[in-house]
């Protein structure tokens, strides 16, 4: 591996602009890993910002061929890292993650990879989850044509009760893989074809977490909101609980 400093960002970064973007928002440390996730084959060119937000910048990757990915970079100094160790710290696999900012975002990244990938093999639609190095995630892109799929919040739907049956479905195969979101809202569903892509994993919670149920309610209740926006004005709370049971159900 060579030094970080002598790493040619401008193979990683083909616009100037990004490349500068880049350098003063993350670390040399940050850099390195990107190289090195670049220097295994699962992208040559970081190209532009899908996302940005106060714990996490996603981008949009590409390889010479290509083929698109995207990558979250978590960043250390303005991660909610408090919130990050509550969750953690009920998660027996990171239990012993040390009380350091660093190690805390390096662990929250590779909860978020363990989950899309239970996600993944339970049937949730969800980004496949295909590297984690320290604080940086590559998944796939989610898209069409190079473009990024919109989020919920900004996302027009053509058939909402197709939607509406689609989250049930995934949120009842959540349940099956004993996870719960934590967080369901509209800003952590993509929205590709009328079909919802669960997004944001990271504070998923097992579901004999303590605060599980809390949590799940609280997804059922961000979630209601949404549907009364989008159109579906009768749908009520124990309707929705009931339809993801039924499902639930049906699946076990």
């Amino acid at each position: 591996m060579s030094n970080p400093d002598e790493f040619n960002l401008s193979k990683l970064f083909p616009e100037e602009d990004l490349r500068k973007t880049f350098e003063k928002v993350f670390d040399k440390n940050v850099i390195r890993v990107i190289h090195n996730l670049a220097s295994l084959g699962h992208f040559d060119h970081l190209e532009f910002t899908i996302s940005t937000g106060k714990e996490a910048h996603v981008f949009r990757a590409s390889d010479n061929h290509g083929h698109y990915r995207a990558v979250k970079i978590y960043k250390i100094e303005t991660s909610d890292f408090k919130r990050m160790e509550d969750y953690l710290h009920f998660d027996p696999r990171f239990q012993k993650v040390k009380n350091d900012k660093r190690q805390i975002v390096f662990a929250w990244t590779q909860k978020e990879f363990s989950s899309l990938r239970k996600l993944k093999e339970a049937g949730v639609p969800a980004p496949m989850p295909l590297a984690a190095k320290e604080n940086v995630l590559v998944m796939e892109f989610i898209g069409e044509k190079g473009e990024a799929s919109p989020r919920l919040k900004d996302a027009r739907i053509g058939d909402l009760e197709k939607f509406y049956e689609n989250v049930v479905k995934a949120i009842a195969a959540m349940l099956n893989a004993k996870l719960i979101h934590g967080d369901l809202s509209e800003y952590n569903i993509l929205v590709k074809d009328d079909m919802p892509i669960i997004i944001d994993v990271g504070q998923t919670v097992p579901t004999i977490h303590p605060n599980a149920k809390t949590f799940y309610e609280r997804d059922i209740k961000n979630m209601l909101k949404v549907f009364h926006r989008l159109g579906m004005k009768e749908l009520t709370y124990d309707q929705f609980y009931a339809d993801i049971k039924r499902v639930k159900e049906r699946k076990e």
